[in-house]
């Protein structure tokens, strides 16, 4: 799978707030993700969370790669 910054994702477990929609902040090795419903941001492995996704909800803008210029 890509993930891109600004993608909401579905993760297999909820979080104790009761939510399970991620949005991710950060792309690497390891990902920064933040819930949507407690705004609690959580730094994980990248093999942990792509074990962990379930799905993607809605893909977001993404870094772009071009120059402003």
């Amino acid at each position: 799978m890509d993930y891109t910054i600004g993608d909401i994702v579905q993760m297999k477990k909820k979080h104790p707030c009761g939510g399970d929609q991620w949005e991710i902040l950060r792309v690497g090795m390891d990902f920064r993700i933040r819930c949507t419903t407690c705004d609690h941001m959580v730094m994980l492995p990248r093999a942990k969370f792509e074990k962990n996704v379930k799905k993607i909800i809605q893909k977001g803008e993404g870094a772009s790669h071009e120059s402003a210029w």
